[in-house]
C-alpha cells in the first residue's frame, strides 16, 4: 500500500500556519472511478482469491511484476479504505475481534443475527457448490421455524463472513495496464 497514493494530485499547504511556508501533500480527498463500461467486460479480468499473508502489493507484483502497480488493484474493486476493505490477515481480524467484543470467547457468544434458511447448500454431479441461501429475519420469527430451517449467526461468524467475502476480487489483465494508468494521469492532470 506504499505505494497507492502515488498517483494522487499534490496539493500546497501551510501546515503549521505560522511560517507561511507550504508542505507539499497528496490529496487523499482526490478520486477516480473506472469507466463502468471497462468494468463490464469480465473477458479482462481475472478473478483472484486472496489468500492470508496477501497485500495489494505482492498482488500487483504477482501480476503485473510492479507492486507500484498496488493502486490498480484497489481501483478495479472499488476498495477505497486499504486497511478495512481489502481481508484482514487471521491474527489482524482476531485483534478486531477483541477490539470489538474484548475476546473472541465473548464474540462467539453474542447472536448477531438470525436467519431463515431458503435453500440447504447442495452439490451438483460436476461437483458444482450450490451455496446456502439464508434470509436474515427477527427473534420472532426465528422462534417459529422449524430448528432445521433456522439458522444463528454469532458476531464472530458473522464477520468472519464479511471478510472472506472481501477475498474475492478482480485482476486487470497486464494488455489493460495502459489504458488505466493513462485514464487516471489524465484525470488526475486536470485537477
Amino acid at each position: 500500500m506504499a505505494f497507492y497514493f502515488r498517483p494522487f494530485p499534490k496539493v500546497f499547504y501551510d501546515v503549521k500556519k505560522q511560517n507561511n511556508k507550504d508542505s507539499v501533500l497528496t490529496n487523499i480527498t482526490a478520486r477516480f472511478k473506472v469507466r463502468d463500461i471497462l468494468k463490464q467486460k469480465a473477458a479482462i479480468f481475472y478473478d483472484y482469491t486472496v489468500k492470508e499473508g496477501d497485500t495489494p502489493s505482492n498482488v500487483a507484483f504477482r501480476y503485473y511484476d510492479d507492486e507500484t502497480l498496488d493502486w490498480v488493484i484497489l481501483l478495479i474493486n472499488d476498495i477505497v479504505d486499504p486497511y478495512y476493505d481489502w481481508p484482514l490477515s487471521y491474527n489482524t481480524f482476531v485483534e478486531f475481534m477483541k477490539s470489538l467484543y474484548g475476546s473472541v470467547d465473548t464474540a462467539m457468544a453474542t447472536t448477531y443475527e438470525y436467519r431463515k434458511i431458503l435453500n440447504k447448500q447442495s452439490h451438483l454431479i460436476d461437483g458444482t457448490v450450490i451455496p446456502e441461501r439464508t434470509v436474515v429475519v427477527d427473534l420472532n420469527t426465528y422462534n417459529s421455524l422449524a430448528p432445521a430451517d433456522r439458522r444463528e449467526i454469532d458476531a464472530y461468524e458473522y464477520y468472519e463472513e464479511q471478510n472472506n467475502l472481501k477475498r474475492n476480487i478482480k485482476i486487470l489483465d497486464k494488455r489493460y495496464l495502459g489504458s488505466i494508468t493513462s485514464e487516471v494521469e489524465t484525470i488526475f492532470s486536470s485537477v
